[in-house]
């Protein structure tokens, strides 16, 4: 086998995959490994020798899933006050991230002190700034803490808390595998006590040294005291770009890159650490320094820059493939891109088996794998001949030694050269060199187009599961703008050392080019977006890539590289192939030709997506979705029409007038609509937004532009957001007010609230699209904010109001949800949509005891994350995605699902 390391590689991940679903102990998973080793050893045959050792290795897969796997997290000891009251404590410890001041907040990671000196438990503090500490340019002015200095501050720790809907971000995971395992607030104006002595390592406060000053020399260069000019741009753009310093980045920079795919040319990655090794090496070369020297210097600085760039994973990985390629040479031996790749991942599966789960990983492996099985095959059997025989063009004793449509086309380049010189007089000399330069040009613009739309097709699956986009528009966009970000790179760091503003000025273009293309590119891209592929497409799709890459591998020709002793540094040294077979020409289509066509066939139907959502026919469903301290329903009616009522947000407090920064959390986009997409939901009929307060309607631009809504219906106060919005989209826009029933989805709809010729208040909350649906012998009850006011107003009125199942209005506040409202609409379960320890006290203990003396069952967003309840007109049914053990009596026997008798 030419990659002899896919295969194990394979084998352990399967191990991981398994340990990680059956979660085996470490010695239910040694054992394994030992006995399956000896039988190897043991085993007559290659055959049952071979089968051992993939046993051996898959068992290794479930052992160091096994011995990794992440323990309880650790306490902190603060006596009696416990983590998440709310109660400000003491803490102290080491600083092992420096400040990092963004807009008007700093943040710093603080390992805290412990008696275990192998305990690493870190907390990410923060502090917002206040008017008193920020100059009058904008800056804050700083109290920098540097890596090492022991520090006590006063802060309020909580646990990281995700937002619990179905495949959701593992926020508090991630966190926890940098061992970040709480977030500290310091109350706004307090200080940090710096404590004498050091703590840390000399080593990586060095490092630390090395990345703060590369931020201070490039704030420097482009004068980022301006916030408001062109500086703030290229200063935050070059800081991520360079060394991973995201917390100047602003989202409107950035969302046009991740629209067209090209983000990843845009953050620091394994692209930056080939881009700077590769021109490190050319000038050690260029020096005369021997290769294996310069191989040497280069990989360690590759360490260095993955150090100073916050030991990001990509860049780690490509500093570990760089380091193997330089053991690989200096055994002169040929590295293979395939085996190369199985040899990292091997090493980083076993030292991190939870990486094998992370979309970064998956990404970095899948776009090298398809760049070597499909595209470097493709290119060899194409444009590789072609462009190894556009050097020295001139020299004609080179063509007999190359295959014979390489050395036509020599000729052909030297026939066009002659008549340019025949019509311009120019030397053929000169002339031919313009040619072979042309065609080099040319033949490299085919190769990355050839490679663009083989990882466009190859990453199709994992960017339509885990970002919901495949971009036509990437294909031309990373042409021109992957070249122009990796000469971003050198530049940027050659203005670094240097100091010189004219190297600053020119990379600061290059951005703003990269930026303008991107904008451009995305005025053109497809608005559509993917919903998750059932598991078979998605199986097929990897299947078909699969079979496509071994139908490749079939067509290449496997014979040794052709080399002649009389023709000592010439071109058809440069890895000539033999002749014939690798030619597209000669393609044995049987094999290969189907392969395509299964590639073509599922990658059209991931796009396509011609899929029923998951929505129960003849049920009427009420999801609230956890989107923290706010308001996002779904309503599936017994039609399949879908209905999403408010999309979330996040609430800003200030002082009137003074700008805000955008919120880099947009519920819409990253909370609301994966969940839609995880159910296969492509498109919503009704869009309601209740009222204009953020926290309701502050996601529903996004939801918009997601899946265009047939209808968006509002109330008395429509957000003048959500209005451009839909417009934008020609989304008609219904202003609802206080009806008659009527049919919709198959169920009944009455709208409560507002009333018919209601003037709205400043009050907003009483603003709420009310109504109430039903659906046989089973009603829901959704009030929005609704507040006291118009609970009274609607309880005059005489209008029906008993419902199964309540939303419970305004988050459990204590300013709705009366008790004579409660009384008359008698509910069996309400539904508290609510942020996990929010600062409103949501919900408020008066509201909890008069549902509790209803006796209705409580569901909130904030402990049991998504609730779902369901109903065939008769009986109710609900789910949720945790559950709560000092509460499993409302769940019953089954845990989170129960019925409840048709009587109730």
């Amino acid at each position: 086998m030419r990659e002899p390391l896919i295969l194990p590689l394979v084998a352990v991940a399967l191990g991981v995959l398994t340990g990680r679903l059956f979660g085996f102990s470490v010695w239910e998973s040694a054992w394994p490994v030992a006995a399956f080793l000896v039988l190897a050893l043991a085993a007559r045959g290659k055959f049952l020798t071979s089968t051992c050792v993939a046993l051996a290795l898959f068992f290794t897969g479930v052992l160091a899933e096994a011995w990794h796997r992440p323990g309880p997290p650790p306490e902190i000891d603060v006596g009696s006050v416990a983590v998440g009251s709310r109660e400000t404590v003491t803490l102290s410890g080491c600083v092992v991230e420096p400040t990092v001041f963004s807009n008007d907040r700093e943040q710093f990671t603080l390992e805290l002190d412990s008696s275990d000196p192998y305990l690493k438990a870190r907390a990410r503090v923060t502090l917002a700034l206040d008017d008193n500490t920020v100059a009058a340019a904008g800056t804050p002015v700083p109290q920098r803490l540097d890596y090492g200095q022991r520090v006590e501050i006063e802060a309020r720790p909580r646990r990281p808390h995700n937002f619990n809907n179905p495949g959701s971000f593992d926020y508090a995971a991630y966190l926890a595998r940098q061992h970040i395992f709480w977030t500290a607030a310091m109350p706004r104006g307090s200080a940090v006590r710096v404590l004498p002595g050091r703590c840390g390592w000399r080593f990586m406060a060095a490092v630390f040294g090395l990345r703060i000053a590369a931020v201070d020399r490039i704030e420097r260069l482009y004068g980022s005291d301006d916030r408001s000019s062109q500086a703030a741009y290229s200063t935050g753009m070059l800081e991520a770009t360079l060394i991973g310093e995201t917390s100047k980045l602003e989202k409107i920079w950035t969302q046009n890159f991740r629209r067209t795919g090209t983000f990843h040319a845009l953050v620091i990655s394994g692209l930056h650490v080939t881009v700077l090794a590769g021109v490190l090496l050319f000038l050690l070369r260029l020096c005369a320094l021997p290769e294996i020297p310069a191989l040497a210097f280069t990989v360690a600085a590759a360490w260095v820059y993955a150090l100073v760039s916050g030991f990001a994973a990509p860049v780690v990985r490509a500093a570990g493939g760089f380091t193997l390629y330089a053991v690989v040479r200096f055994f002169f031996r040929r590295g293979r891109v395939l085996n190369l790749l199985a040899a990292v991942a091997l090493v980083y599966i076993l030292w991190d088996p939870e990486q094998m789960f992370d979309a970064s990983f998956q990404l970095s492996i899948l776009c090298v794998a398809v760049i070597g099985a499909l595209a470097r095959p493709l290119l060899e059997s194409t444009s590789a001949p072609l462009v190894r025989s556009a050097r020295e063009v001139s020299n004609v004793e080179i063509d007999p030694h190359l295959e014979p449509r390489a050395a036509q086309f020599r000729v052909e380049m030297r026939l066009i050269a002659e008549t340019i010189g025949l019509w311009t007089r120019l030397p053929v000399r000169w002339a031919l060199e313009a040619v072979a330069f042309a065609a080099r040009i040319a033949l490299f613009a085919f190769e990355m187009a050839v490679i663009s739309a083989v990882v466009q097709i190859g990453l199709a699956l994992p960017m339509a599961v885990y970002f919901h986009r495949v971009s036509p528009s990437g294909l031309t966009a990373n042409m021109l703008i992957v070249p122009l970000l990796s000469g971003v790179v050198p530049l940027g760091f050659a203005s670094i050392f240097s100091g010189w503003r004219w190297i600053a000025r020119i990379t600061a273009w290059m951005l703003r080019v990269s930026g303008n293309i991107a904008d451009w590119h995305a005025r053109l891209e497809p608005s559509w977006r993917i919903a998750d592929p059932p598991l078979w497409l998605a199986v097929a799709c990897l299947g078909a890539l699969i079979v496509m890459a071994l139908a490749l591998r079939k067509q290449e020709t496997g014979t040794p590289l052709h080399r002649d002793p009389a023709a000592e540094n010439t071109a058809e040294n440069v890895v000539t192939p033999a002749c014939g077979r690798g030619d597209l020409r000669g393609w044995r289509w049987a094999t290969a030709g189907p392969a395509l066509a299964a590639v073509l066939a599922t990658f059209s139907l991931l796009v396509w997506h011609p899929f029923a959502p998951a929505i129960t026919l003849k049920t009427l469903e009420l999801t609230a979705i956890d989107v923290g301290q706010g308001d996002s329903l779904l309503v599936a009616f017994p039609d399949g029409h879908a209905m999403l009522v408010d999309g979330g947000g996040v609430l800003q407090f200030g002082a009137p007038g003074k700008t805000q920064r955008k919120p880099s959390l947009d519920t819409g986009e990253d909370i609301v609509s994966p969940y839609l997409w995880s159910r296969g939901i492509r498109r919503i009929d009704v869009l309601v937004v209740t009222h204009a307060h953020e926290d309701h309607a502050g996601g529903a631009g996004a939801l918009i532009e997601n899946f265009r809504p047939r209808e968006v219906w509002v109330g008395a106060s429509p957000p003048a957001g959500v209005l451009e919005r839909a417009a934008r989209f020609q989304v008609p826009v219904i202003e609802m007010r206080a009806s008659e029933p009527f049919a919709y989805g198959g169920a009944v709809i009455q709208i409560l609230s507002p009333p018919a010729g209601y003037v709205p208040t400043k009050n907003l909350n009483n603003d709420s699209l009310a109504f109430r649906i039903t659906y046989g012998e089973r009603s829901f009850l959704l009030t929005g904010d609704m507040e006291r006011p118009m609970e009274s107003r609607l309880l005059a009125g005489g209008i029906e109001l008993h419902a199964d199942v309540l939303k419970v209005g305004h988050h459990g506040s204590k300013t709705s949800t009366t008790q004579p409202f409660l009384d008359a609409i008698a509910p069996s379960i309400s539904i508290i949509s609510d942020g996990f320890e929010n600062s409103f006290g949501h919900p408020h203990r008066d509201v909890l005891a008069r549902l509790a003396g209803r006796g209705a069952a409580v569901l909130r967003t904030d402990l049991d994350g998504l609730v779902t309840v369901r109903t065939d007109g008769r009986r109710l049914t609900m789910d949720t995605m945790l559950w709560r053990g000092e509460s499993a009596w409302w769940y019953g026997e089954r845990g989170f699902n129960w019925a409840l008798a048709s009587d109730w």
